[in-house]
């Protein structure tokens, strides 16, 4: 079911995905859209909306804690020497309108818009693609203008002064389980292993599915990898790491993230060859 709100994705007939375009949400949630629920082919739900230990968290989606002082993420606010901060900040990204939209993906127009000026226009295209009987994969690419007459630059927590806390990008805030999920790359294993590092592609492990995601282009994969598994099961692409990102006036920054959505557990020979073959499309 399609409405002007909301947006189903299927592969090979089946619901893997909603899309809501015009959520209805407080102001200090940042409101933007996102996909919620994401499932398996087996229909395991494999994100969370709103949780409650972060109210901000919106399943898939970009986030961006901070775009020129105005916050794009939700919640509290890093602010240097001070800590996380109750401002009134808050920007919005708002669906402006559909370019394509499919059962399988869409193209979307989109405007970050904060005190009332528009910042950014955003182009996202997104697809969900069938891998094998068990796996699929979510390809989501989002190129963000900056509109205005001036230079913008995005900043994180980390770049902010809160070490460790380079958030702000492409985030995946996955289902809170009973027990810890396992984190891994080709290479590393492990919360404080992979966090902050940069891989081709990176694992998330739950009760009976995986999450496997890679940077798509040369871009992309320069961005280190943001890594909850302890306090909460996320994973996201960081935009600014240890520095603010620059974005001239009328200069665009592109990002283009693949996830290998896939019942089981994989082990790292079947997450490497699954994220190869998505990437690949």
């Amino acid at each position: 079911m399609t409405t002007d709100d909301t947006l189903v994705l299927r592969v090979a007939g089946r619901p893997v995905g909603r899309y809501v375009t015009r959520p209805e949400l407080p102001g200090v949630l940042s409101p933007r859209p996102h996909l919620h629920p994401v499932t398996t082919l087996a229909g395991t739900a494999v994100t969370e909306l709103s949780p409650a230990d972060h109210l901000h968290h919106l399943g898939v989606d970009v986030a961006v804690p901070d775009v020129e002082g105005h916050n794009f993420w939700g919640g509290r606010t890093y602010v240097r020497d001070q800590g996380p901060t109750e401002l009134d900040n808050h920007g919005a990204q708002r669906h402006a309108a559909f370019q394509l939209r499919d059962p399988d993906g869409f193209v979307e127009e989109l405007r970050w818009v904060a005190s009332g000026a528009e910042l950014l226009r955003e182009r996202r295209t997104v697809s969900a693609t069938e891998l094998t009987d068990t796996a699929w994969a979510l390809d989501f690419t989002f190129s963000l203008t900056n509109i205005t007459p001036d230079p913008l630059s995005i900043g994180s927590p980390a770049t902010n002064g809160r070490p460790g806390a380079a958030y702000g990008g492409f985030f995946w805030r996955a289902r809170k389980e009973s027990t810890t999920p396992d984190v891994f790359t080709a290479e590393r294993e492990g919360e404080s292993a992979v966090h902050g590092t940069r891989a081709d592609w990176l694992a998330l492990t739950g009760a009976g599915w995986t999450l496997v995601l890679a940077g798509a282009t040369d871009a992309t994969r320069q961005d280190p990898w943001f890594v909850r598994t302890a306090e909460y099961p996320g994973v996201g692409s960081s935009l600014a790491h240890t520095e603010r990102l620059p974005v001239p006036s009328g200069a665009t920054v592109v990002r283009r993230v693949v996830t290998v959505v896939a019942d089981g557990r994989l082990g790292r020979s079947e997450a490497a060859a699954l994220v190869r073959k998505a990437v690949s499309r």
